[in-house]
């Protein structure tokens, strides 16, 4: 057998897991809270403990991004939280941005979609420096990965374990690290990229914050995508390759 033949016997071994797969496959990470929210347009799982989601989950491709509901700015209550969200009295005057999980520029496709990402589970405690800067140039990076290849999965929020500072009544934690992992999954391709960012302000290029899947398990003990096949969520989850994605 040629060495030719040999790679391409490979590359389908590791590609033919997913040829069965539907682009409906459940994409949500493990819960370790227990307590999952559905909403029409974005799942979390929500933590009591530090009053915000311990994750966020939604699929975006570029037809999401051709048509922009005005931003709504309405935040307020999630009724759908058992145990209650935290609520606006939390971030009044306490010096940090209500920041986004689901970017509201992500959720414009349809008014209710934006009417769901000011939902405060949807929010956390970000310095402003933080939120409207380095944050808001991840968020742009990824609504362009969307349009590049159309179909990626995006998870994010703060790193939970080991923060100490809360705000408000509720004791909202004010997470020292955010992430976001993102997929992008079809037939023919695969590869997930995460970022781990302090929160706090940076003028570093976002390749610089590039960590690989399994080392924002062993930060938040959440295990994403484990609706992969294992021989597949093993190697993506391992890797932190800058070059296998476009960068603006």
């Amino acid at each position: 057998m040629s060495s030719y033949v040999k790679l391409l016997l490979s590359a389908f071994i590791l590609i033919s897991p997913l040829l069965g797969l539907s682009q409906n496959f459940n994409y949500l990470p493990t819960s370790t809270t227990g307590q999952v929210i559905y909403h029409e347009h974005y799942s979390l799982s929500y933590s009591e403990e530090h009053e915000q989601a311990e994750w966020t989950a939604y699929h975006l491709n570029k037809e999401r991004l051709i048509r922009a509901f005005p931003r709504l700015n309405n935040f307020k209550i999630d009724r759908l939280i058992p145990t209650g969200s935290s609520n606006l009295s939390d971030y009044r005057k306490s010096g940090f941005d209500r920041g986004h999980l689901v970017p509201a520029r992500d959720m414009s496709f349809s008014k209710s979609a934006m009417n769901e990402s000011f939902y405060l589970s949807n929010i956390s405690p970000q310095r402003k420096s933080f939120n409207r800067g380095v944050w808001r140039k991840l968020e742009s990076l990824v609504r362009s990965w969307a349009i590049e290849y159309d179909d990626i999965y995006v998870i994010s929020a703060g790193v939970l374990k080991n923060s100490n500072l809360t705000i408000g009544p509720n004791k909202v934690t004010v997470p020292t690290f955010f992430y976001k992992v993102i997929l992008h999954y079809n037939e023919i391709d695969i590869k997930a990229i995460a970022f781990l960012i302090p929160n706090t302000k940076s003028a570093k290029e976002l390749s610089k914050f590039v960590c690989s899947v399994d080392h924002i398990e062993e930060l938040t003990g959440i295990d994403f995508f484990p609706e992969l096949p294992d021989s597949i969520e093993s190697v993506v989850e391992r890797q932190s390759r800058t070059n296998q994605w476009i960068w603006n």
